[in-house]
């Protein structure tokens, strides 16, 4: 019996285990959309949607077991106070569960030097959980921005981005331009440490940030690869290459 519980619960041979923390609706209800795991999948790994429960003791040994994180995004907004300012009249809604959940599987992340995607919403976490901070809404606090929410269709992108030359996001569009969609309101303002700009919109927004670290394998978007993945080469790349380097944390000697 003792084999068969072993069995069932360790993951197939060569198939990392990605975390992916859900949203909380107003019915109290944990959800994601199907677009996260589905590119999981369709890159070779296997996505764990985790329940927003904000506490050390639950996160800390799910976490371990994971060999990649994946920060979704949200229709909420951080809490300014994380990064020491109080409400601007245009915040959003702040859902204090996810802010506590990401901010927690960030330290974990940090601490086992796990493979991080950060994903709009996410990736504004990750500058938060490095210290920056964030322009709590551009059309009010910023002069002369595009557009960065774009409506329906989500999927269609709608503004171009700048990409660092040589950079790991370069390599995966294949070029220095790419178009992407958006959806977002907020946006980084102070950079968090250990975290370098690698793409900008045509406004100056930043769009993308890695870790310049050798010994850390981070990317944050400010877009949604996840959404039109399938047709999308340039999401495809974002989502092969953080499966394998998950797969390679996971079989990495430790």
């Amino acid at each position: 019996m003792a084999s068969s519980v072993n069995a069932v619960s360790q993951p197939p041979i060569g198939k990392p285990l990605i975390g992916i923390p859900t949203r909380l609706d107003e019915h109290d209800a944990f959800y994601l959309r199907r677009y996260y795991a589905e590119a999981v999948v369709a890159a070779g790994g296997l996505p764990v949607y985790l329940p927003l429960i904000p506490q050390r003791e639950y996160l800390t040994p799910l976490a371990d077991q994971l060999h990649g994180l994946l920060l979704s995004g949200s229709n909420s907004d951080l809490d300014p106070a994380y990064y020491g300012e109080e409400p601007h009249p245009k915040l959003g809604s702040v859902i204090p569960e996810r802010d506590e959940t990401d901010l927690l599987l960030l330290e974990i992340a940090e601490r086992r030097s796990l493979p991080v995607l950060a994903i709009c919403f996410g990736m504004q976490s990750l500058n938060v959980a490095r210290g920056g901070s964030l322009y709590q809404d551009i059309e009010a606090q910023i002069a002369n921005p595009i557009k960065h929410e774009q409506g329906r269709p989500v999927q269609r992108p709608s503004h171009g981005i700048e990409i660092e030359s040589e950079s790991l996001l370069a390599q995966l569009a294949g070029a220095s331009h790419a178009r992407v969609n958006s959806s977002h309101h907020q946006t980084i303002k102070k950079l968090g440490r250990h975290l370098r700009v690698i793409a900008r919109a045509t406004d100056g927004m930043i769009e993308a940030v890695t870790d310049p670290r050798p010994d850390r394998t981070v990317l944050g978007v400010q877009w949604h690869p996840e959404i039109g993945w399938e047709r999308d080469r340039f999401s495809q790349a974002i989502f092969r290459w953080f499966v394998i380097a998950s797969d390679h944390f996971r079989t990495a000697p430790r």
